[in-house]
């Protein structure tokens, strides 16, 4: 692959700021950042490397490599670092690159990017910045008087109660945590009664779980919207009404497959802005802990700039 040279962004800083995930100390990403780094260089660009102790810290430092100026971020690891980098560029007309490293990937999963694969993930990165990127939606969720964005799948229910369990333990990593914490969770769940309110017309809706998606799955693959297109300036709002445990574990094989959209208890359509209140129900978004409900999304069309 001919890789463009630093010059291919004529007119903009020609250095890239490349943030690693401060958690990725184990397993065959824990070198990932840095190799990252290695390809770039090779390719003629000044990297500014980022990295800190924590989430928080790195945010920050990311915040100010973006305000001094570059030519684009680069975030490597997995969907919680994509978060960050969306967040980071809200507003701002810096394209985000995406070295895939985590377990889920759901955000690289959509643009079909190479995954924990860091040489070709960087080649597509470099390719796409030769030929400009494209331009993909954004959601963006309005709760407690805070706007947070995303550029996947916001859920609010059960696969969310899953990843608040999930993210407190510490073992075991990767997808089997996802898994064993959805089989815990669902003993105990129960089913929510929401008061949904999506393109200005209300209803209750018993549900185990909704989803508001711009991209296709949650959880490391699972293709809940499989239908849902990352720029067509809609939403996808996946709702699973009330199932047996039994039905539920009957139908969720085929939830990887996107095989599950004829199900009768499954509803998916298409929305532009939806508000979702229930009481004791917490939002994630790619995988992020966003906030309690009630949470306001609606969609920016192509609001974020992709090298993919």
């Amino acid at each position: 692959m001919n890789l463009p040279a630093a010059e291919s962004l004529s007119g903009t800083p020609m250095k890239i700021a490349v943030a690693i995930n401060p958690a990725a100390s184990f397993g065959r990403s824990r070198d990932a950042g840095h190799e990252a780094v290695g390809f770039i260089r090779a390719a003629g660009w000044g990297v500014v490397v980022l990295e800190a102790e924590s989430y928080g810290a790195l945010r920050c430092l990311v915040e100010r490599t973006l305000a001094a100026g570059v030519a684009a971020l680069v975030v490597v690891g997995g969907d919680g670092m994509v978060h960050l980098g969306v967040n980071a560029l809200a507003g701002m007309d810096i394209p985000l690159g995406i070295v895939p490293t985590g377990t889920g990937n759901d955000v690289a999963r959509l643009l079909m990017l190479p995954l924990n694969d860091t040489s070709a993930a960087c080649g597509r990165l470099l390719e796409a910045l030769g030929k400009g990127g494209r331009r993909i939606d954004a959601g963006r969720v309005t709760a407690g008087g805070e706007v947070t964005y995303f550029a996947g799948v916001l859920s609010a229910g059960f696969d969310a109660a899953v990843n608040e369990r999930a993210n407190s333990w510490s073992w075991p990593r990767g997808k089997s945590r996802y898994n064993l914490a959805m089989l815990r969770e669902l003993g105990s769940f129960r089913p929510i009664t929401y008061t949904v309110t999506a393109d200005d017309v209300t209803w209750h809706q018993p549900a185990l779980l909704i989803s508001v998606a711009n991209g296709r799955s949650i959880g490391g693959g699972m293709m809940i919207t499989p239908e849902a297109v990352a720029d067509d300036g809609w939403l996808d709002m996946f709702v699973v009404k009330p199932l047996s445990r039994l039905r539920f574990l009957a139908v969720f094989p085929k939830v990887f497959a996107g095989k599950h959209t004829n199900h009768p208890a499954v509803e998916i359509r298409r929305v532009r802005k939806v508000r979702l209140e229930a009481e004791g129900v917490v939002a994630y978004a790619d995988g992020e802990r966003i906030a309690a409900l009630p949470v306001d999304v609606d969609v920016i069309p192509a609001g974020l700039w992709v090298l993919a």
